[in-house]
């Protein structure tokens, strides 16, 4: 697969928010006219990449087989006499019973297991961040209209004072388990990495959380995809995979300047919750 322009990473030392009012910096991977997905940045996209695939394959089959059985069926039988409908003989219909039932059982059944196996694998398999030191945990909260990222400081834990909070700026190690955990304040939204195969709703007064992996460093489209508003279109951030070193690098300087810039009083700064496992 083709692989589109991403933007280059972000300066480790940078930690300026991007202005979610401006165009969206991320180029698209393919044109508005493409049936092909988004460029695949994770790890483990390429099974959803090949579930869909399937699926379309088999879309393709059966329209070929319907509208080859329909124009057959005009050039055979034009002209022929006008019959009465009887519903066919019992033989007949068992047939075409038999036909619906198997084409059923391979394509949804097929579809089914796919999804399941992915489902079990990757997508509800929180061993994976769990048991991997690496993993980077993030806590994301939604506002009308952006997203507001938690990482902890040096210190490893939540809830201190060297705790780093980005706007619509996710930033994450390539090569490593990323381990989201996802609220919203006000109304629901849709928490979307395009280029990841990854989407989770961001729903008040629940959190809900998911992991992915970036495959190389980039930068990506963050965004919503509930309409949650009348500004909708304008919740967009950017996912920045960097190298491990420049991630180090960059949480370490961002955690000493959160030290610097920490306010008891600030409240609504103040946010998060007891991460919990599974």
């Amino acid at each position: 697969m083709a692989e589109s322009p991403a933007l280059s990473p972000a300066s480790a030392n940078d930690v300026a928010p991007p202005d979610a009012q401006a165009p969206l910096a991320v180029p698209p991977a393919r044109g508005a006219w493409s049936l092909s997905p988004p460029e695949n940045a994770s790890a483990t996209g390429d099974r959803i990449d090949a579930l869909l695939a399937r699926s379309h394959g088999f879309d393709l089959a059966l329209a070929a087989v319907m509208l080859g059985w329909l124009l057959l069926a005009v050039v055979r039988f034009r002209g022929a006499r006008k019959v009465a409908p009887d519903g066919g003989t019992r033989r007949s219909r068992a047939w075409v019973l038999g036909l619906a039932l198997g084409v059923f059982g391979v394509v949804d059944g097929t579809l089914f297991l796919g999804s399941e196996g992915y489902l079990r694998d990757v997508l509800w398999n929180f061993r994976v961040p769990t048991e991997d030191p690496r993993t980077v945990r993030i806590e994301i909260n939604a506002h009308q209209w952006s997203w507001e990222a938690r990482y902890a400081g040096a210190d490893g834990a939540f809830g201190t004072k060297d705790d780093v909070v980005t706007w619509n700026d996710l930033r994450v190690p390539a090569g490593v388990p990323v381990w989201v955990q996802l609220v919203s304040t006000d109304v629901v939204h849709g928490f979307s990495l395009p280029a990841f195969r990854v989407k989770l709703d961001a729903i008040p007064g629940r959190v809900n959380q998911t992991w992915f992996q970036a495959a190389r460093e980039g930068a990506w489209e963050a965004a919503c995809y509930q309409h949650c508003g009348t500004s909708h279109y304008r919740m967009r951030g950017v996912l920045t995979a960097l190298s491990p070193e420049a991630y180090a690098a960059w949480l370490h300087e961002a955690s000493l300047k959160a030290v610097q810039g920490y306010d008891a009083d600030d409240t609504a700064a103040h946010w998060g919750w007891v991460w919990r496992t599974p």
